[in-house]
């Protein structure tokens, strides 16, 4: 080994979806939105003065934050904002989770928390979910550092209740209870509405699902005043500007059209209801999903194997060999005729393996 290398942070990176250069795969696989961004977004973009891109971006941010805390009947200083969800927690585990006890999470979850747990030198444990894949409240009356949820949970889909929230709060008063809501828009009630009692929960939101938004970048969370400027310190003490001009600019443009945002909502619930009992009619099995995805796996195929037979018919899903999931696929909610030709495939697939 050379030198310099016994100085290198060793870390299992997190691995996210496949991301193809050609243009005819039909890509189900990164829970993107199938439809796009608001019109007024689209407008934008097309009319941007490029002259603004010479000078730096807000680095308070305050007008998507304003923008945001209006719509969710907050002040602005209790809306944080950050490049996607994934800069959100990651300056969130940066500013809470500096104890030594450990963080805890859910075993079957989001793949970028144990990441970043490594990365800061967290402890954390993971908490194995119930043979069903729920989520219970009573493994986290435990001492801990900190905790962070999904909820609905991925790639699992489900969804807790509000009631769950409140007794992990109730049981945890000295730790920082991180609900990670990148997926409630298509079903689910927020809790949101704790934070008028809890100082310790933190509420995390993302433009890049329901708002049709990836490849913009845009994250936000919501807490009490307190924790909102620890984590602006953090963020000033790392990079203040963050969030470029046409992502903020973008992002307002996006919270004002409320109507086209739950429109595009509901075309997705409808599509993933329908798609779970199509699924079924395969020989699918999987909880209800409460996301833009379904968690599925089938009654006699292995999931590897189908998930080779999708890529080989240009689909793309998500797969993972990991125990406890390693027959399940999560399909991302696509557009309906999307659906519909992965529903053909999946047929195709199943009865050339009956012949």
């Amino acid at each position: 080994m050379k030198e310099w290398m016994k100085n290198v942070r060793n870390v299992t990176p997190y691995v996210a979806g496949e991301q193809p250069a050609d243009k005819n795969i039909i890509k189900l696989n990164t829970n993107e939105n199938p439809y796009p961004p608001a019109p007024a977004v689209r407008e934008l973009l097309n009319g941007f003065d490029t002259d603004i891109l010479r000078k730096y971006p807000d680095p308070d941010i305050k007008d998507l934050c304003a923008e945001l805390a209006a719509y969710h009947g907050l002040s602005s200083d209790r809306v944080f904002c950050g490049v996607g969800s994934d800069d959100v927690i990651s300056v969130a585990f940066l500013t809470f989770f500096a104890g030594k006890k450990k963080v805890l999470f859910p075993d079957v979850t989001y793949a970028f928390y144990p990441v970043w747990a490594q990365l800061y030198g967290i402890p954390y444990e993971e908490i194995p979910l119930k043979e069903d894949f729920r989520i219970d409240a009573a493994d986290y009356r435990r001492e801990n550092g900190g905790i962070i949820i999904p909820n609905p949970n991925a790639p699992t889909s489900i969804l807790e209740g509000i009631e769950f929230v409140e007794d992990i709060l109730k049981h945890n008063p000295s730790s920082m209870v991180m609900i990670d809501e990148a997926y409630i828009d298509f079903g689910g009630k927020s809790v949101l509405p704790l934070l008028e009692k809890y100082d310790n929960l933190l509420v995390i939101r993302t433009f890049s699902k329901s708002r049709s938004m990836a490849g913009m970048r845009i994250g936000y969370c919501m807490g009490c005043k307190e924790a909102i400027a620890a984590m602006n310190s953090i963020k000033a003490s790392i990079n203040s500007y963050t969030l470029s001009q046409i992502a903020i600019s973008a992002g307002v443009l996006s919270v004002k059209d409320d109507a086209y945002f739950k429109e595009q909502c509901g075309r997705i619930v409808k599509t993933r209801d329908e798609a779970l009992k199509t699924l079924a009619g395969l020989g699918f099995t999987g909880p209800e999903s409460a996301a833009n995805f379904v968690f599925v796996k089938h009654e006699s195929l292995p999931g590897d194997y189908i998930f080779e037979e999708l890529k080989k018919r240009r689909i793309f899903v998500r797969h993972w060999n990991k125990p406890r999931i390693a027959d399940y696929l999560r399909i991302t909610i696509g557009s309906d005729e999307e659906m519909k030709r992965l529903y053909e495939a999946l047929n195709d697939i199943i009865q050339s393996e009956r012949k």
